[in-house]
């Protein structure tokens, strides 16, 4: 039946528009679709399909089926045809092949193509074009698909930039929020167009929140833009072909057609970028900041600050590879993989070192916010590729990676936390004095300015602390004491503004799959760094582990693996008064003018996990020495560790000849399956040597992985910090030295790591 002998009504039902049948006798009933073919069987369906061409309603259909299809079934297969998606309901219609086409795409999409088609043709568009874009190259691209462009106020903004960091996005976001106006962003300038996301103010991220991660990730151009005084990105060469700016213009105007006739799905979300030059397209997720001072609640980081840190109980769920966790490796990377991406993650990419041996596992997250410093050599250092993982597995590894980037990011300061003004002395009695956690030594503050200009930035000397100085304070929750104390901001966060007597590290940070995995990270970590700075700069021989008393494959073979590129590998015990096993591993070249001695440190209550953690930060860094070394590329703490350091000469790296090797078994080991428990111990531990536990949660909430940072007043860092207290004590009461060391008799050579 053609279509001007077509049924009056206008519930004419049909195939849908995008589908056409094709029927092979006693086979099937085929439809071809764009995404593949549909086959229905049954005699039935044969007779059937020839009907469905969509000039007949359902009385249509019942007259001109034959008589041995009663009305009952005919409705039922129209029934299960529709709950397919493959037929569907049509009214009267342009019979040009231009609106037919368009009908075809909404059924394709779904979607109810005539209700479609008025949406589109009823909705009114706004176009806003900066950076030099030509306004009325997209006004033609949006016209094409039949919408109508207002001069006011429209259902939709299009707005079209050269920059997706432009500032005059800020207040073109606000207005929109403010009116309740969705908004599409696209760039159709430079190699690499992009189209997305759409904003939709109460409901999804703003623009706010995609630009505090765009500038996160252009910390070199931020860099330069602020040494010269200027503000907003900055000026970039024109790029492009007048192709691919219609390209991208014109993907725009589908995606504001499609948005117009309701269609609606979460990668509406994201960024989608198409770089000319390799072909590729990529999605780039844009979430909610709930922190973000547009569309968000910027005082909740401020304000848990103030709250008790509560740990709850949590079972263990992982207890192998490189700690006890609350979640497997496994669980974490699917549940935070969308952290990394070129545009919009917090971390680039994350890749494997290639250099040496697979089986190190060396796993690279990006740059070190907590490297940063002043000037080219300080950018430099951010830039660097020294954020990264290790693992006995590659996914350990690449978890790990990803766990410390986070980590890193979620300590750099922000401008919304907590903090309190004053002086040390003012504030009285919850306020840390920074010496007790500096730990620098008087007479370090003397020769400063020599020290540090012959050293790296990472062994550099503050000057010393004004209990009168006005700064700004940030508390953190002392779980011994149950209240809250104050230490400098400055202290608690990479970057914050701070006098130059105080100084921040990434000693005890940590990031888990739970506050309470994090906690117990976060102190474990400050236990092997106390133990290893009474080691090293006191150069007291320790014991060697028998390595054959673990009985640990994974451990035999990362020998071999160093014994094949010329290496010797051993583990020292350097475990102190804290009883949590602590080792370091040292790997030595045995075959080459340059020892090239390197190390790795390890502390965990299991000292089956501790020697691996050794083991495998020791892996993690022996890329730097797998090939010829270029010296001149390290800082200059560690060029000179390579050039001078000989065995022969630090005898203290060396097992004790004059002690016996320990087994596995010397350190006792209760397994606990709560996390909470080991934490209470520690904690407990610690205040037997009268020591508290400070906790400051510095999870962020874009972010979502639990981050802390733990800190421990009177545990020493094993970097160059030379004051009184356990760095003397502790050997003398574990009887490996008969007298404290003098000052002058501390190892002059700052562990480099």
């Amino acid at each position: 039946m053609r279509e001007d002998q077509a049924e009056p009504g206008d519930q004419r039902i049909g195939f849908k528009r995008h589908l056409r049948p094709q029927i092979v006798r006693g086979e099937a009933v085929y439809l071809f679709g764009e995404s593949g073919v549909t086959a229905i069987q049954g005699a039935h369906v044969e007779v059937l399909a020839p009907l469905l061409d969509g000039t007949r309603d359902l009385a249509g259909l019942l007259r001109d089926a034959p008589a041995d299809l009663p009305a009952d079934k005919v409705g039922r297969m129209l029934r299960r045809l529709s709950a397919a998606g493959l037929v569907g309901k049509r009214g009267r219609e342009d019979g040009s092949a231009g609106t037919q086409a368009a009908l075809a795409y909404w059924d394709a999409a779904g979607l109810d193509a005539a209700g479609a088609v008025a949406a589109t043709t009823k909705s009114l568009v706004s176009v806003v074009a900066i950076d030099g874009i030509n306004r009325d190259t997209l006004v033609e691209a949006l016209h094409r698909n039949g919408l109508t462009v207002t001069s006011g106020s429209g259902d939709l903004t299009v707005v079209a930039c050269a920059d997706y960091l432009a500032p005059e996005l800020r207040d073109i976001d606000s207005a929109h929020r403010a009116a309740g106006t969705p908004w599409l962003l696209v760039k159709p300038v430079g190699a690499q167009v992009c189209v997305g996301p759409f904003f939709t103010p109460g409901d999804g991220p703003c623009w706010r929140c995609l630009a505090t991660r765009l500038s996160a990730n252009r910390s070199a151009e931020a860099h330069v833009r602020a040494r010269c005084g200027q503000r907003g990105p900055a000026p970039r060469a024109a790029i492009g072909l007048p192709s691919l700016t219609a390209t991208a213009l014109g993907v725009a105007a589908v995606e504001a057609t499609k948005w117009l006739a309701g269609l609606r799905h979460d990668t509406q979300r994201s960024i989608w970028s198409y770089d000319s030059l390799t072909m590729q397209v990529a999605q780039h997720d844009v979430r909610v900041r709930p922190q973000c001072s547009g569309c968000g609640d910027p005082g909740m980081v401020a304000r848990r600050a103030f709250e008790p840190v509560a740990l709850l109980s949590r079972m263990k769920r992982s207890c192998d590879g490189g700690g006890h966790r609350s979640s497997s490796p496994k669980e974490v990377l699917d549940s935070y993989r969308h952290l990394v991406g070129p545009v919009t993650g917090i971390v680039r990419e994350i890749q494997r070192d290639e250099t040496g041996p697979a089986f190190f596992n060396s796993f690279w997250s990006g740059s070190n916010i907590a490297a940063a410093g002043d000037g080219l050599e300080g950018l430099r250092s951010t830039l660097r590729a020294d954020t990264g993982g290790k693992g006995v597995t590659p996914l350990d590894a690449e978890v790990g990676a990803l766990c410390e980037a986070v980590e890193r990011r979620s300590g750099a300061f922000c401008g919304n936390e907590a903090r309190v003004q004053g002086s040390y002395r003012s504030l009285g009695e919850p306020a840390i004095h920074p010496d007790t956690v500096q730990h620098y030594h008087p007479r370090q503050y003397d020769d400063r300015d020599a020290w540090n200009a012959s050293h790296s930035r990472l062994q550099h000397v503050t000057t010393p602390f004004d209990e009168d100085e006005v700064m700004d304070w940030t508390p953190l929750w002392s779980l011994t004491e149950q209240r809250h104390k104050l230490l400098p901001t400055g202290m608690c966060y990479f970057g914050a503004p701070c006098p130059p007597s105080v100084t921040s590290n990434s000693n005890g940070c940590a990031a888990g799959s739970s506050l309470e995995d994090a906690v117990l990270q976060g102190l474990l970590e400050l236990v092997e760094r106390d133990a290893v700075a009474i080691w090293w700069y006191n150069r007291t021989p320790m014991p060697v582990m028998d390595l054959d008393s673990f009985r640990d494959p994974w451990i035999d073979e990362c020998r071999a693996v160093h014994a094949g590129l010329g290496r010797e590998v051993w583990l020292l015990d350097v475990t102190v008064d804290l009883g949590v096993p602590v080792m370091v591993a040292v790997s030595r070249r045995t075959d080459g003018p340059r020892e090239d001695i390197m190390l790795g440190c390890g502390a965990h209550l299991d000292p089956r996990i501790a020697a691996r953690r050794a083991l495998t930060e020791l892996n993690q860094c022996m890329p730097m020495v797998c090939e010829p070394v270029d010296i001149t590329a390290f800082d200059v703490d560690t060029r000179r560790w390579f050039e001078n350091t000989r065995l022969a000469a630090e005898p203290w790296l060396a097992p004790d000849p004059e002690q016996p090797a320990r087994d596995v078994s010397h350190h006792g080991h209760t397994h606990r399956p709560d996390l909470i428990d080991d934490i209470r111990a520690l904690q407990d531990t610690l205040a037997s040597l009268g020591m508290e536990v400070l906790v400051l949660d510095q999870t962020r909430p874009d972010l979502g992985l639990p981050v802390v940072r733990v800190v421990v007043p009177g545990l020493r860092h094993f970097w160059s910090r030379f004051a009184q207290g356990r760095l003397y004590d502790v050997p003398v009461q574990l009887g490996r030295l008969a007298q404290p060391r003098r000052y002058e008799e501390l190892n002059p050579t700052p562990l480099f790591m």
